[in-house]
């Protein structure tokens, strides 16, 4: 299985960008979507994450913000970034949850993406 993760790039703050990330491979079911990001120095913290349950949860700091979405179908799932601060610059990770068709549960990470805002 892999996650290739896309979007990232330099916004001036105010602006918005929208990160992809794209599973593929032996996937049977996906239990969990999300986000994380990480600055230097700092643990990897949760932004938005889609859960098995249905439910789409975000931290505080980017609520009204940033938007969560995904294509089941395409196994593909969206972080929409809107009105981007200085302090949203990270490295941005997508992670997944699943079962492959011999029924193994897979936590996976992909490879990050950095987000840049200017000021």
């Amino acid at each position: 299985v892999q996650l290739q993760a896309s979007g990232g790039g330099l916004v001036q703050a105010g602006g918005s960008l929208t990160l992809s990330c794209a599973a593929s491979g032996n996937i049977f079911r996906i239990y969990s979507m999300a986000w994380y990001r990480q600055t230097p120095g700092k643990d990897r913290e949760m932004v938005a994450e889609f859960t098995y349950d249905g439910d789409t949860n975000y931290a505080d700091s980017v609520k009204g913000r940033f938007i969560f979405s995904g294509d089941n179908a395409k196994r593909t799932w969206y972080l929409q970034m809107n009105r981007l601060n200085p302090e949203d610059a990270a490295v941005y990770y997508c992670h997944v949850v699943l079962t492959n068709y011999e029924g193994g549960r897979t936590w996976l990470w992909g490879q990050g993406t950095q987000v840049t805002v200017s000021s």
